[in-house]
């Protein structure tokens, strides 16, 4: 049987994490697959995944937000298979930003004129679909480090837009 990797939190910050990973076994490991989730606003689950070559492995993941909690999941690649998932979840330290204020504006039946207050020198994610549901699940996005951008939109829609 192979067991799932080991990983330890080296140490984290108001915006990075760094991990080890290891296996506590003689297969010969080729890679890990690393899977980081966090939500935002209870709306929108976000995730980044790392493919990591080779048996042992540091890693730092940077440009996180304070204080949110975070997911760290892993599974090694073995020359008999994949490893069973491990997790690990860490909180970062620091203040969470205050939320963006929301502007919203139709330019015309296909463009929405998004603006928002907030820090600088940031990168901003901006959701938008036509239901609740899809704002969960797939919403439309793209990211800027501005504070307004231009959406282009389906004409004939209502849209829900977070940032």
């Amino acid at each position: 049987v192979i067991p799932p990797p080991v990983i330890h939190i080296e140490s984290y910050s108001e915006d990075s994490i760094s991990f080890s990973l290891k296996m506590t076994t003689n297969i010969k490991v080729s890679g890990y697959v690393v899977n980081i989730y966090w939500t935002f606003d209870t709306h929108r689950q976000e995730k980044r995944t790392l493919i990591i070559e080779g048996e042992k492995s540091i890693q730092k993941v940077a440009n996180l937000t304070a204080h949110t909690p975070y997911e760290i999941s892993a599974w090694a690649r073995t020359e008999l298979g994949d490893s069973p998932l491990s997790f690990v979840h860490v909180l970062t330290s620091g203040t969470r930003p205050a939320s963006p204020s929301l502007k919203a504006k139709a330019v015309n039946q296909t463009a929405v004129e998004c603006s928002w207050t907030g820090p600088r020198n940031v990168v901003y994610g901006i959701f938008y679909a036509t239901s609740f549901l899809e704002l969960y699940r797939s919403p439309h996005n793209t990211t800027t480090t501005s504070h307004n951008m231009t959406v282009l939109v389906q004409r004939d829609e209502q849209y829900l837009f977070l940032v």
